[in-house]
């Protein structure tokens, strides 16, 4: 079976801007949370997912994804960055490093569809970054090749996949689906992205 792109969703991070009880990923979305909603996107695409969670976090890819596309990372390990971002796309993309290239969306961006998950993945024949765009402006998920391996499997912290972005060649993948754009970091951007999800 020839190998494919997997889409790793970024679940690690402490949500530190949004205000409530509960971290912002646990939050109440539809019929499920605003991970479950983003997993359930992610895996109606076809394509396969890893998740990279905290362990308190874990539970709600419960019933989405098998135990072994659930990657732990530990939020207050030894090392000050071990929740960074960098840190959770390398744990990723070594889970899967098989793969034929990597989505890297964050798990609060429940409004991406599964069609654009799939767009993107096939940019990756012609160039080895790909980002989706909507009404011109940059936005989620972005895909790196596989030969860009080496350089995701070594980030670190909250180093993030931009200097990547940077250094080389990208491509805009235009997609008519405002939710590559609408991540949800403030209890105001709940509410607005449950509003776009009824409208839909």
């Amino acid at each position: 079976m020839q190998a494919q792109p997997v889409i790793i969703v970024l679940a690690a991070g402490h949500g530190s801007r949004f205000e409530g009880a509960d971290h912002k990923l646990k939050q109440h979305f539809g019929r499920s949370t605003v991970l479950g909603a983003t997993l359930a996107a992610a895996v109606a695409s076809g394509l396969p997912v890893v998740v990279v969670a905290r362990p308190d976090l874990a539970d709600l890819a419960a019933g989405q994804l098998a135990r072994r596309d659930v990657v732990l990372l530990e939020p207050d390990g030894a090392a000050a960055d071990r929740s960074g971002m960098g840190t959770s796309i390398a744990a990723g993309v070594a889970a899967r490093g098989d793969a034929a290239g990597w989505l890297v969306l964050p798990g609060d961006m429940p409004l991406v569809r599964p069609e654009t998950f799939r767009a993107v993945a096939a940019g990756l024949d012609q160039s080895p970054v790909v980002y989706a765009q909507y009404r011109g402006r940059r936005g989620h998920p972005v895909a790196f090749g596989p030969e860009l391996y080496s350089e995701l499997a070594r980030l670190q912290g909250d180093e993030g996949a931009r200097r990547l972005v940077a250094r080389y060649p990208s491509m805009a993948v235009d997609v008519d689906d405002p939710g590559v754009r609408i991540d949800i970091d403030t209890q105001d951007d709940l509410a607005h992205a449950r509003h776009m999800r009824e409208q839909a």
